[in-house]
């Protein structure tokens, strides 16, 4: 393909994965977004590709939320847990194929960071929710990056 450059992937400069709903499009399980004015401050220096696995994975929008059953999204990938919403459906499938895509798109454009929304059950970096509650651990996009080597951080 001449003419198209592929950015380094080890530069300061390569293009970051963004949670979309951080930029303010509307893609959380209820619809809505969580613009963050940081992220927003972001898209004026870097190039910023909005993913959301749960839509790549082809749930729609709105949907049910979801949760992991147990232990974080490396269980989740290793097959030692599932995801599923509120309906008790399991929706496990779905985030693995979301998280992949969004793995391949990482690789396709030399993206060497991400910066992903905290508490949700496929872009935690650091905090999921279980049961109703906050606990430690990462959503399964965010576990399948790390093991990638993508750096990850986080925003409430």
């Amino acid at each position: 393909m001449s003419g198209v450059s592929r950015p380094d992937a080890h530069s300061e400069r390569g293009p970051i994965l963004v949670s979309a709903c951080l930029l303010g499009l509307p893609t959380r399980h209820d619809g809505g977004h969580c613009r963050r004015a940081a992220v927003m401050e972001m898209a004026q220096q870097r190039q910023l590709i909005p993913v959301c696995p749960e839509q790549l994975g082809g749930l729609p929008t709105p949907r049910e939320a979801a949760e992991i059953a147990s232990g974080a999204g490396a269980d989740v990938l290793d097959g030692r847990s599932r995801v599923v919403n509120r309906q008790g459906e399991d929706v496990t499938s779905r985030f693995l194929r979301g998280a992949r895509i969004v793995a391949d798109l990482a690789q396709l454009l030399g993206a060497r960071q991400a910066v992903f929304k905290e508490g949700s059950p496929s872009c935690g970096v650091t905090r999921i929710r279980q049961a109703g509650s906050d606990v430690g651990g990462s959503g399964v996009t965010a576990a399948l990056l790390r093991r990638e080597g993508i750096q990850l951080d986080g925003i409430e």
